[in-house]
């Protein structure tokens, strides 16, 4: 099995290569990241899919500054929506099948129980609207897969979980948005995720939606992550934390106050989700080893 990957310094990147690594020597990896491929540059793209001669291309490449995109629009729309017409386009010349990672920002805030992916799309924010942008691009290709997530956390990179670590370092007190309600995803679930549509038999094609088990607030995602370190010993001091609401917290970028992923479709298809809670002891494992570096 020859896989392509792009966005191999993210964090559903890195936890795809290190799955790779250790459990499946059958699978021929070319993992690239910005600095090896732009992934904008339609002739980069073509060249590298028609040397290499993927079975399978994975798209796990974005541009995530959600607060940014609102004043880098192009430059959000270039890798979001853009190259991934690139990757289509070349993945229906070569016949390869395509496995695309999008977000639940693509919905607005009017949707109050897990939505669906027949839901209508309403994004709130530019970074939203490039994803969406991307999701048509993708479509293109005849054999595509889109994975809808969301709340991605991990070892590696910059998310929520090392946030709060961070904080914990300094702030006696942290203030968290307490009325925004998701489901936070390990990256590396993602990754195996990834693997098992990739051996699947009969891959499944469309839009899909996955993300880790349970709707949590950030209020209460950020209290599970700071009581489990305190008790690994990895904070000296457990902080206080502070309820705020969406209204108190004015970023550039508006987001959804409710964005509950329905993962009934792709649990039917053979790949129900994880808990997020028991991924938060197994990421926090893995800092204390070192291995996020």
């Amino acid at each position: 099995m020859r896989v392509f990957l792009t966005g191999a310094a993210g964090q559903v990147g890195k936890c795809f290569q290190s799955l790779v690594n250790k459990t499946y020597p059958n699978v021929t990896l070319l993992a690239t990241d910005r600095n090896q491929l732009d992934i904008t540059d339609e002739r980069a793209v073509e060249a590298i899919i028609a040397v290499f001669k993927p079975d399978v291309i994975i798209n796990a490449a974005a541009y995530t500054a959600v607060d940014r995109a609102e004043s880098e629009r192009q430059l959000a729309f270039a890798v979001n929506a853009q190259a991934v017409g690139h990757l289509a386009r070349a993945a229906k010349k070569h016949h390869v099948h395509l496995i695309h990672i999008s977000t639940d920002y693509v919905f607005s805030a009017e949707a109050y129980t897990p939505i669906k992916e027949d839901h209508p799309c309403q994004p709130q924010n530019i970074y939203g609207l490039s994803k969406l942008a991307g999701e048509s691009e993708a479509m293109a290709c005849p054999h595509a897969t889109i994975i809808r997530t969301s709340w991605v956390f991990s070892e590696f990179g910059n998310n929520f979980l090392k946030t709060m670590l961070r904080l914990a370092d300094t702030h006696p007190t942290i203030n968290v948005v307490a009325d925004q309600i998701g489901c936070p995803t390990y990256a590396g679930d993602i990754a195996s995720l990834l693997m098992k549509i990739i051996f699947s038999p009969e891959k499944p094609q469309g839009i899909y939606h996955y993300c880790g088990s349970g709707a949590v607030s950030w209020y209460d995602f950020a209290r599970v992550i700071l009581e489990q370190a305190w008790s690994d010993k990895m904070i000296a001091v457990k902080p206080a934390l502070n309820a705020i609401t969406t209204e108190h917290y004015q970023t550039p970028a508006k987001r959804p106050l409710y964005s509950v992923l329905n993962t009934g479709k792709i649990s039917v298809s053979g790949f129900p989700p994880e808990p997020w809670l028991k991924s938060v002891p197994v990421v926090l494992a893995q800092l204390r080893k070192g291995s996020q570096l």
